[in-house]
C-alpha cells in the first residue's frame, strides 16, 4: 500500500499547465515540471503518469473549462446576438489582456504536435466541433428573432465566427494592437447583422 498524497491534484495540474503553457511541450523538461509543481518524478508519475500523460490531463482540463466558459456565454443571458458579440469581443479583448500573448492552449499545443501526437489533434477536432455546434445554434436562435438573416446558412456563418475568433487568437500573437483586434471581431458581426 502506497504512502497516501500530500498534494492538491488541482494545484499540480495547474502548475503544470502553465509550464506547458508558457514554453509548450517539447520544451517543457522533467526537472521544468518537477520545480514548477513542487513534486519529485516519483510522485508526479505515480499521479499522473509519464509527461505525455501528464500533458494530456493538463489539456483535458483546459479544454473543459474553455468550452464551459463558451458555452455559459453562448447560452447566458442576453439575446442570441448579445451573446454572440459577447463572444466574439471576450475573445479579442481576453487575447489582447495577456501581457505575454500567449493564445490558447489548445491552438499551440495542436499546432506544435499535429505532425506527432494524433490524440491532441482528435483532442483538438472535438473540442473545436463543439464550439462550432454552439456557435450555429447561436446563430439560429438569432435567425429566429430577426437580427441575422434567415435565409443564410447557419453553419456558413458558425464556421465563419470560429474561424475569426482563431485569427485573431494568431493576430493577438503578433502584437496587433487590441482595437484593431476588436475591430475585426465587430466587422464580422457587423456582416451577421439585419440592422
Amino acid at each position: 500500500m502506497g504512502r497516501p498524497r500530500n498534494f492538491d491534484d488541482n494545484q499540480v495540474l495547474e502548475s503544470a499547465r502553465e509550464q506547458f503553457w508558457n514554453q509548450g511541450y517539447a520544451a517543457t523538461s522533467l526537472q521544468n515540471l518537477t520545480d514548477a509543481t513542487g513534486l519529485g518524478k516519483g510522485s508526479l508519475y505515480g499521479a499522473f503518469g509519464d509527461k505525455r500523460q501528464l500533458f494530456l490531463h493538463v489539456l483535458d482540463g483546459y479544454r473543459e473549462e474553455q468550452l464551459n466558459g463558451v458555452r455559459a456565454v453562448l447560452t447566458g443571458p442576453g439575446t442570441p446576438f448579445e451573446r454572440l458579440t459577447l463572444l466574439v469581443e471576450g475573445v479579442a479583448k481576453g487575447f489582447t489582456e495577456d501581457p505575454q500573448r500567449r493564445g490558447c492552449l489548445l491552438v499551440n499545443s495542436t499546432s506544435e504536435l499535429h505532425g506527432n501526437d494524433p490524440d491532441v489533434v482528435s483532442r483538438a477536432r472535438t473540442t473545436y466541433q463543439a464550439v462550432e455546434d454552439l456557435l450555429i445554434a447561436c446563430v439560429k436562435e438569432a435567425q429566429d428573432d430577426g437580427t441575422v438573416e434567415p435565409s443564410a446558412d447557419a453553419q456558413e456563418l458558425g464556421r465563419l465566427l470560429l474561424a475569426v475568433m482563431q485569427g485573431i487568437e494568431f493576430l493577438a500573437k503578433t502584437d496587433m494592437d487590441g482595437s484593431a483586434l476588436l475591430q475585426i471581431g465587430q466587422a464580422a458581426l457587423k456582416q451577421l447583422s439585419r440592422h
